[in-house]
């Protein structure tokens, strides 16, 4: 399903090797959280989706653990930015701004946190969306105002 909605909008999308059910449970025991249940469908097709320019539209599983728990806990980044807690960070732009899933409270939205200004905003409806917006063309830059 993934695989497919993805080439329908942007014919050059890679996807990487699916992951294994067990890695997400390793994942979420890590993290403490349940994966978002699209995000966990996709990723068991995928391991990560490459968008265009090369970006990681979508993180493999090992990314997606590793930024996160280094965004809840790193000391620097609680002296800089507002608490990330309620974010479960999945892509980026290849620009440093990058898109997360709102876990508190839980809804398939999809926000960007915009690194120079701090800024969280709303991007897209849920997963679906994302990929939607973010493959078409038009850059790497697609959710900028």
């Amino acid at each position: 399903m993934w695989r497919q909605a993805a080439t329908a909008i942007f014919p050059g999308v890679g996807f990487r090797e699916p992951a294994q059910a067990s890695d997400l449970v390793a994942a979420e025991t890590r993290l403490r959280r349940t994966l978002p249940a699209e995000l966990r469908q996709l990723l068991l097709e995928g391991n990560g989706v490459i968008g265009r320019t090369h970006v990681d539209t979508v993180w493999p599983i090992d990314q997606i653990v590793e930024t996160n728990l280094l965004f809840w806990s790193d000391q620097t980044f609680a002296q800089l930015y507002m608490t990330f807690d309620a974010f479960l960070f999945f892509g980026d732009n290849g620009g440093g701004d990058q898109f997360a899933f709102v876990q508190k409270p839980e809804r398939p939205d999809i926000f960007v946190w915009e690194h120079e200004s701090d800024s969280r905003r709303w991007v897209s409806n849920n997963l679906q969306d994302y990929l939607g917006r973010s493959l078409q063309a038009g850059g790497d830059d697609w959710y900028q105002l």
